[in-house]
């Protein structure tokens, strides 16, 4: 098992006991070793949205979906990080961006079919 792999899989259980800091550095440690590193930066978003950390949740996702363009979920994922981001902020922008998020994730699910 890869560095990466053995970090995020701490990173994940750290998260679900609710050491939510803690998970946070262990995720930026496996960014560190591989900075394209898709699932971490898709936990980070995840992590940091819950420590009400909007701007850096909504990079995360960003950068998750700009390193698997073609995944549907990984725009699915930015559309809520997106949501999630208007609802603790109040930022209209938000909204517009989730909505792009979620049309690009049906275009790309569109072209599986």
């Amino acid at each position: 098992m890869s560095d990466v792999v053995t970090l995020y899989d701490e990173a994940d259980k750290l998260k679900d006991a609710g050491k939510l800091e803690e998970a946070v550095a262990k995720l930026n440690e496996a960014l560190a070793i591989d900075e394209n590193y898709a699932l971490a930066h898709s936990a980070l978003a995840v992590v940091q949205q819950r420590l009400e950390k909007h701007e850096e949740a909504v990079q995360h996702a960003q950068r998750a979906a700009e390193l698997e363009p073609d995944d549907p979920f990984s725009f699915t994922a930015l559309s809520v990080t997106f949501q999630r981001a208007y609802a603790g902020t109040n930022n209209m922008d938000y909204i517009r961006l989730a909505e792009d998020a979620m049309e690009r994730s049906r275009q790309l699910s569109q072209g599986r079919g």
